[in-house]
């Protein structure tokens, strides 16, 4: 697999679908594990995974570019790179872009320390409970929930780092709102199997998808084909088992 050292200087606009040689796939700095994630000398995760996984079905190769979020969407458009993992709701303009069928579903559910699972069906379940949350982001199905009191949300900076409080806090945390899959590789990673459970009921849920360049939908309709088999014969499934 090839990796980008740099940026160009200069967009360099893909070949048509039938002929595309290689997928330039954002999978930003830091990475997003475990969806993307960024090593010393390695890409993986599950985007990354399947991507390559298609490639070798339709002969292209899945080359790294590590964008800053706030530049993707332009520079995706001036051609300087071909693809990024992202959901429609995500984008400020989508119909500026064509998405793949989504590639995994991306939802926020409740974590608790301990093998007794959070029922979450409505906001209103959440009342009295002090919640972890991700420093700097909004959860605006919960915002009057918070704003009221109703609620107390407390904010740290890192996806971890909820995991933590939870198992160290003495009961001062009662839940903690996180990305299921995001959570399972944080349990999995950290090697604390069996001390956390995770909400049935979910606060979001959003399918992740690549998005591309208009120019591209027939490559999209391509990877769409080469993933509904994917999903169809287990692949997908083992590939999400990997990081779970």
């Amino acid at each position: 697999m090839l990796f980008a050292a740099a940026l160009l200087l200069l967009p360099c606009l893909p070949a048509q679908a039938d002929t595309l040689q290689t997928l330039r796939l954002n999978v930003s700095p830091n990475g997003y594990p475990p969806y993307t994630i960024v090593g010393d000398h390695n890409i993986s995760g599950i985007v990354w995974d399947v991507a390559t996984a298609i490639g070798q079905r339709l002969d292209f190769q899945v080359e790294a570019y590590k964008i800053p979020r706030k530049r993707v969407d332009n520079m995706l458009l001036d051609g300087y790179f071909d693809a990024t993992a992202r959901a429609p709701e995500w984008t400020e303009h989508p119909e500026q872009f064509v998405f793949t069928q989504p590639i995994v579903r991306v939802q926020e559910v409740f974590f608790t320390a301990g093998d007794k699972r959070f029922v979450y069906d409505r906001p209103g379940d959440l009342e009295g409970k002090v919640v972890l949350t991700h420093l700097g982001y909004k959860y605006p199905y919960l915002k009057d929930l918070f704003e009221s009191g109703r609620a107390q949300r407390f904010d740290v900076p890192r996806d971890r780092d909820m995991f933590s409080y939870l198992l160290q806090g003495d009961g001062r945390f009662d839940v903690a709102i996180a990305d299921r899959l995001v959570g399972h590789w944080l349990i999995r990673k950290n090697g604390w199997r069996g001390q956390f459970s995770a909400s049935d009921g979910n606060l979001s849920d959003f399918g992740l998808s690549l998005m591309v360049r208009p120019d591209m939908a027939d490559f999209a309709a391509r990877f769409d084909k080469a993933l509904a088999d994917m999903k169809a014969n287990g692949e997908l499934d083992a590939i999400l088992a990997n990081y779970q």
